[in-house]
């Protein structure tokens, strides 16, 4: 059996090494890293290929595909969406992605996303929160409590300085499973019995539910003045959890326009309906929050440039570490015309 050669193997970061790498960098510095890498590539957007996720839905889930490029590096997330799947003892989400060399062609990393987007769908919550939460907020409202819950608690922490999470969930064993986790962060938990209750006090709100279907998570007369809304939740077609009302009386900010219109609440809403591009915000291209009773709305779906700045992180991460493995994943055949020649000598 002949060994590789060096142009052959591509990185590969399983969920062990992800982990591995995880604690060995610490949680809640991670998050921060992963917003500095998100705002950076947000604040050169206009170098990205953008285009909406390629989705293909089922009675019961979907399955997707996030390509870009910012012209030097490609990167593209396989992802899932399957609500049910928490009955049968699974993952409603699974991921993992790859960045390529574009002048090449040739994948310089493969990797393991599952961890990999929670962080970084925590970490984009967090740095978009820095521009657009109420200055001075302390507290956030975490409205579902699953896998999610964690890693968004802990970004608000890291990234705006909150210290009491309200958590309420329709399953109260969720709440339990969520203070359990946090309970050595330093954070406050406060398990409540209804949205309401969960968002007395709170300066942040956050959705979070999994459920395929227009829910009214949060109905209009819950959400007073000044607030700021990080809706999560919805990120497909048919899949809401705001009243429109909300909506109405909101400054709403997104990643995408012609991907939210599609996926997020403001599919509730016309095409002419007024939405800000959160790059554009961060650049000083357009303004964030100006008042204290303004109502703020990041209508977030995820964009495959944030999954695209993840994957830059750990490229650089894993370099010169034991936190990957090596994959003959490429064939390298000694004369690139010769690929049957290739193969011929490797005949048993």
């Amino acid at each position: 059996m002949s060994t590789p050669s060096e142009k052959a193997l591509v990185p590969f970061v399983s969920v062990d090494n992800m982990m591995r790498l995880i604690h060995h960098i610490g949680v809640e510095a991670m998050l921060r890293d992963l917003a500095d890498y998100i705002e950076a590539d947000f604040r050169r957007w206009e170098l990205f290929d953008k285009t909406p996720r390629v989705a293909s839905h089922s009675d019961v889930g979907v399955i997707e595909l996030m390509p870009t490029s910012d012209g030097e590096a490609y990167g593209f997330k396989y992802v899932n969406g399957h609500p049910k799947n928490t009955a049968e003892g699974l993952q409603t989400v699974t991921a993992f992605g790859l960045l390529a060399d574009v002048y090449t062609g040739y994948p310089v990393l493969l990797t393991e996303m599952t961890l990999l987007t929670a962080l970084r769908t925590a970490a984009t919550s967090a740095m978009v929160a820095k521009y657009l939460a109420p200055k001075g907020a302390t507290t956030m409202a975490m409205i579902g409590n699953g896998a999610q819950s964690e890693f968004q608690s802990l970004a608000m922490k890291a990234i705006c300085g909150l210290d009491t999470i309200r958590l309420f969930d329709k399953d109260r064993a969720a709440s339990e499973k969520c203070a359990a986790n946090l309970a050595a962060t330093g954070l406050t938990t406060v398990i409540c019995d209804t949205p309401e209750a969960a968002i007395e006090g709170a300066q942040i709100l956050t959705t979070c539910t999994a459920d395929k279907q227009n829910a009214t998570i949060l109905s209009d007369n819950m959400v007073g003045a000044g607030v700021h809304i990080n809706a999560i939740g919805g990120d497909c077609p048919g899949k809401t959890e705001l009243a429109k009302g909300i909506l109405e009386r909101s400054d709403v900010f997104v990643e995408f326009p012609p991907q939210t219109r599609i996926e997020g609440e403001i599919q509730q809403m016309g095409e002419d309906f007024a939405v800000t591009e959160v790059w554009q915000v961060i650049t000083g291209a357009a303004a964030g929050r100006t008042s204290a009773r303004q109502i703020t709305l990041f209508d977030s779906v995820g964009f495959a440039i944030e999954d695209f700045s993840a994957l830059r992180y750990i490229r650089d991460r894993v370099r010169g570490t034991p936190f990957h493995y090596d994959l003959d994943l490429l064939a390298d055949p000694d004369d690139p015309r010769d690929l049957f020649g290739m193969l011929q000598r490797a005949k048993p």
